[in-house]
């Protein structure tokens, strides 16, 4: 049986596999809080009707000769990032990471990921209390 295909329980993997990103993504804020010119990233909100219809962006390859097949791949990640535009601080040397901001959105990140950590977890359990196997 693959769980996967189990609509909820995809989507708590997508889910989670979002807030993995957004982590890496925070703490590359926080790696470069010293670098001149480094402006925050952060992930775009999982669209949740996106994410239903199963669509994603299309790349297309770049090719080096005419005899090559062109062709497109889905993209690397399939999370947006963008740019912080808004920020509360900015220090002289054009840094804009503050990192009280930075480690709430992280212990937000952190919150939500045992939240559906916990979720998936409960939904196994049903499943296997369905199928006789008791806990």
């Amino acid at each position: 049986m693959d769980l996967n295909k189990l609509t909820l329980l995809g989507m708590l993997k997508g889910r989670m596999g979002w807030l993995a990103r957004r982590q890496e993504v925070l703490a590359q804020n926080i790696a470069n809080s010293d670098t001149p010119n480094y402006k925050p990233k952060d992930l775009k909100p999982l669209d949740f009707k996106r994410y239903l219809r199963g669509t994603q962006a299309r790349i297309p390859l770049a090719t080096t000769s005419p005899k090559h097949f062109a062709g497109t791949r889905s993209s690397m990640s399939p999370y947006a990032e963008m740019q912080n535009v808004k920020s509360y601080e900015t220090a002289p040397n054009g840094n804009a990471v503050v990192l009280e901001e930075q480690m709430g959105k992280i212990s937000e990140t952190q919150l939500q990921h045992s939240l559906s950590t916990e979720l998936y977890r409960k939904h196994i359990g049903m499943i296997k209390i369905a199928l006789g196997k008791g806990r």
